[in-house]
């Protein structure tokens, strides 16, 4: 604990509940406290149970004080880990000062410290708060004809009067040019964000293998400003509650967020000479043929800043992986400062590096296993008024649709 809360000053410490009472008890009975006992009183999954840790000394001297003087207001103040450290934890650590409402109600320790890890953060959370800056009085308007959803979404954009603030009004047009009605209450614009991510994928400025691409330079895309509008419209999309791109390369997404290392791997060259070369030094078995495939591939390498002279074997694994960090990000650097520009709108590239292990997965592509539980919440039943009889058997209905699920997902696990 003293090596993670370096500005914790020293013990004991007493555990708290949220109303800044002792843990002793399970609230409401006699009985020791244990966390298994405590989940099951208060009927929260263990990762949504918020403790506090204080200082023993101040959480006793508050107890004085509050005998002599009952009506005096006091605080509490929440300290942590710098904003480097805390931009890259795995965990979200709550910050409080006077422009927030993150202290516990009821708290009443005169000037005392506590630490409390914010576990019930989640992405949606931080979606709503990156949409409040959005008027929803005022809209920007976008007319798309789904054949050709670029070009519709490209005159969206760049429109002088369009602002990431205003609420998004889409109309879509028929291949015969008759106008439907599309008065957006969510539907139309979650269509066309949709389309507008898939579009997105295919455009020449990402490079890479399908699902793990990454930004390439590309002299016609630089005229037309289309990394800062494509970081746009990644932000817009997700804040105004499409969907994120998913497909980017994980390594490409953590670096955005900040993360200082760098590990791409060979796959991601689409460039077959690129990547033939590259494993033949990676693969070189010894000193002297390390030296000769260097030496063969001098060009490539100097061109990337990569040619030196090694004098082990572990030196290939450096070479390879200087070359594609500048193959990746160094020699794309220009238009990857560009995309990160629009990916600021909304605030969205600062919440990313803020908080990583919530917003990464939004940006690159990850495979998840579809359960019984998950598929069964993709459906919402229409049931009939509670009390009726054809309820009832709606009800009995769902207990086997549910069954029939969990049947599948066990056969599943036995293969």
């Amino acid at each position: 604990m003293r090596v993670f809360y370096k500005d914790m000053d020293e013990g004991p410490y007493v555990l708290l509940y949220p109303d800044c009472s002792e843990v002793v008890h399970v609230p409401g009975t006699e009985r020791p406290f244990t966390l298994a006992e405590y989940k099951k009183e208060i009927g929260k999954t263990y990762c949504r149970i918020s403790l506090f840790i204080c200082i023993e000394k101040h959480f006793r001297e508050d107890d004085v004080g509050s005998e002599s003087d009952s009506d005096s207001d006091s605080e509490i103040v929440i300290t942590t880990r710098s904003r480097a450290e805390f931009s890259q934890a795995d965990t979200v650590i709550a910050i409080s000062d006077s422009e927030n409402n993150l202290d516990p109600p009821g708290c009443s320790l005169a000037k005392s410290t506590c630490y409390r890890e914010n576990a019930d953060l989640t992405l949606l959370d931080i979606i709503a708060n990156l949409s409040h800056p959005i008027d929803r009085g005022r809209v920007s308007r976008f007319n798309i004809s789904r054949s050709n959803v670029w070009d519709g979404a490209m005159r969206g954009f760049k429109r002088a009067t369009y602002s990431e603030t205003c609420d998004m009004l889409v109309k879509f047009t028929d291949d015969t040019g008759a106008f439907e009605d599309g008065i957006d209450a969510g539907g139309p614009r979650r269509e066309f964000l949709t389309l507008l991510m898939n579009q997105l994928r295919d455009r020449p400025i990402f490079d890479g293998p399908p699902g793990r691409r990454f930004l390439v330079y590309n002299a016609n895309a630089v005229r037309e400003d289309e990394y800062y509008l494509a970081g746009k419209m990644i932000a817009v999309s997700v804040v105004h509650g499409g969907p994120g791109p998913h497909f980017l390369s994980e390594d490409f997404v953590r670096y955005l967020a900040g993360q200082s290392s760098f590990k791409a791997t060979i796959d991601l060259v689409t460039d077959e000479e690129i990547g033939k070369a590259l494993r033949e030094i990676e693969s070189a078995a010894s000193v002297e043929a390390l030296q000769e495939c260097t030496l063969r591939h001098s060009t490539m390498l100097q061109t990337a800043g990569c040619l030196r002279h090694t004098s082990t074997l572990e030196g290939k694994r450096t070479i390879v992986s200087d070359y594609l960090r500048w193959y990746i990000l160094d020699r794309n650097s220009s238009v990857i400062g560009r995309f990160k520009e629009g990916l600021s709108a909304l605030n969205f590239l600062t919440a990313l590096q803020q908080y990583p292990t919530l917003l990464a997965p939004v940006l690159f592509h990850s495979e998840e296993k579809l359960t019984a539980l998950k598929l069964e919440r993709l459906f919402k039943p229409d049931l009939s008024p509670s009390g009726s009889n054809r309820r009832l058997r709606e009800g009995q209905t769902l207990g086997y649709w549910a069954d029939y699920l969990l049947d599948c997902e066990g056969l599943q696990k036995i293969a």
